[in-house]
């Protein structure tokens, strides 16, 4: 092998290391992606129970009934449509109703949502951008002027 060939074969050995690297991180990051929907988003949208993704909204208003242990069952909904959403661990200490939230999980076979984690805004001129940005644009939601 000559010099030349030596230094060609380094780089092409080098760029499918690239390449092969590359494409492991795509993948990975594609299993670990999950979509944000609202409840009305949810009619149009192919959702498959099992399939993770991220329920935004807010809390519907007497619709928050503790169970057994850490178990909570609420409603978030975008004023168009609710998601009876089921949650079992500690919520945070903002959680509340006609509160925006962001929930991740899937649907169970039963078409309710099993939430692993529920994601509260932290004061009172917050909302998760996600929840604020399709409440907008429903016409539902505007910003204080605080």
């Amino acid at each position: 092998m000559t010099r030349k060939q030596k230094r060609l074969s380094v780089i092409i050995g080098g760029l499918a290391f690239l390449g092969a690297a590359t494409g492991l991180i795509f993948y990975a990051l594609g299993q670990k992606a999950s979509y944000f929907y609202m409840p009305a988003d949810l009619t149009t949208a192919s959702v498959q129970p099992g399939q993770r993704i991220r329920l935004g909204g807010l809390v519907e208003k007497g619709t928050v009934v503790r169970g057994e242990g850490a178990t909570v069952a609420f409603s978030v909904t975008d004023t168009h449509k609710s998601v009876k959403v089921i949650y079992t661990g500690i919520l945070p200490d903002l959680f509340r109703e006609e509160q925006g939230v962001i929930t991740e999980g899937s649907f169970g076979a039963d078409g309710v949502f099993v939430a692993d984690s529920v994601l509260a805004k932290h004061d009172e001129r917050y909302m998760p951008k996600e929840v604020a940005d399709g409440l907008k644009a429903k016409g539902v939601w505007q910003e204080s002027t605080n």
